[in-house]
């Protein structure tokens, strides 16, 4: 195990523990992993953990927070691709989903499919964090979807908020079964369902 150089960017420092942790715990979950696997895996010391993080919660909240972060961004860079009715961009959004998500012999890459039921139950702080990032990722399908209701590239009934609620709650619980069945079938449904919804053609 190696000390950070004292010319070490502390963010540098931080930003290797979190990203170390998200990768060990995308695989095996937050309860099963240990403080001192992440460490040992980052090659940081225990005392540079408390520096940066006061307990195994805020440091869950904390990588929840830069996931969510990354996620957003990648969602803006998508549903703001150039070129593209939102109709397609949205479908884009959700191809890509679904690639994601299809690597049984992987971790997969969603950290609300993966850590959302599990901590949900075991402690507020995270919660509050899956709340806020899940929040974000329906409100810009939200405002994606009344584009593409504006463009004339897609339609649904009712409100739009209503059916972006709808379909990010469709996609997380497929990824779920995806999971249990270990088969790609709950995807194809979803991506019906989904254009159902939209009312777009096959």
């Amino acid at each position: 195990m190696t000390t950070p150089t004292a010319y070490e960017p502390a963010t540098d420092v931080r930003g290797n523990i979190l990203a170390t942790g998200q990768r060990i715990m995308a695989g095996k979950g937050f309860s099963a992993v240990g403080l001192n696997e992440i460490l040992a895996a980052a090659g940081v010391p225990k005392g540079s953990f408390y520096h940066y993080f006061g307990s195994k919660d805020a440091f869950g909240e904390a990588l929840l927070d830069r996931y969510f972060e990354d996620y957003l961004a990648n969602l803006d860079a998508t549903l703001g691709q150039p070129g593209l009715t939102m109709a397609q961009r949205l479908m884009n959004y959700w191809r890509q989903w679904q690639d994601n998500q299809s690597v049984f012999d992987g971790p997969g890459k969603c950290l609300a499919v993966k850590l959302g039921a599990e901590v949900a139950d075991l402690s507020e702080s995270m919660r509050a964090a899956l709340k806020r990032g899940t929040s974000g990722i329906v409100g810009r399908i939200t405002r994606a979807i009344e584009a593409g209701v504006a463009d004339g590239s897609l339609a649904v009934d009712g409100d739009p908020g209503c059916a972006a609620q709808s379909l990010y709650q469709l996609w997380l619980g497929t990824s779920v079964m995806v999971k249990i069945v270990r088969d790609n079938q709950p995807f194809e449904t979803a991506m019906i369902t989904t254009r159902q919804i939209l009312h777009l053609s096959a």
